[in-house]
């Protein structure tokens, strides 16, 4: 049985791997996708974090304007409805549903099409010319490689397996002019 929801409306990180997965996240993946697909959304990522005896499922959904406290809600209550329904989790688990951030994290490939041209740190699990952490902005993809221009590199391919963690980095100068626009 869950445990009340955790709704969280801002900046989340979400440590362990990315990469792989298991047979209950895939299950929980699937509901949350359906489930966030059903209510118009995207599923931004879905893991299940934790000791085994007291799981985290975590959810991240998103929409173009940004998710509303009332989206969260009903994502978590849809979602631990099927989850307490299939009863696949044997523990007791907290469900936290919530917005990817502003610092969004970059899961599929998909991602780094989509915000091309955006700032970005990028953590590899192999070293690329003695560097596993990058930052700069997001070129696009080309086959399994994510284009990046480094800020200290200059451009490289990071191969999309390779990638332990990336995400969004706030671009201050952009968002400073578009304040003073407004």
């Amino acid at each position: 049985m869950g445990s009340r929801p955790l709704f969280l409306l801002g900046e989340c990180f979400f440590g362990g791997s990315w990469m792989g997965s298991s047979p209950v996240e895939d299950r929980v993946r699937a509901i949350a996708e359906r489930v966030s697909l059903d209510h118009g959304l995207e599923l931004v990522h879905a893991e299940v974090a934790g000791p085994d005896n007291k799981p985290i499922v975590r959810i991240l959904i998103d929409k173009p304007n940004g998710v509303t406290h009332q989206d969260c809600a009903e994502v978590s209550l849809h979602v631990g409805t099927v989850l307490d329904v299939e009863d696949f989790i044997h523990a007791s688990y907290t469900l936290e549903v919530s917005s990817p951030g502003i610092e969004r994290g970059l899961y599929k490939r998909q991602d780094y099409e989509r915000f091309a041209g955006s700032l970005a740190k990028v953590r590899s699990r192999k070293p690329i010319n003695g560097q596993r952490n990058f930052r700069g902005r997001i070129v696009g993809i080309d086959g399994d490689d994510v284009l990046f221009e480094d800020r200290t590199s200059g451009p490289l391919r990071i191969a999309f397996e390779t990638i332990v963690k990336a995400n969004l980095e706030i671009d201050v100068e952009q968002e400073f002019r578009r304040a003073q626009a407004t």
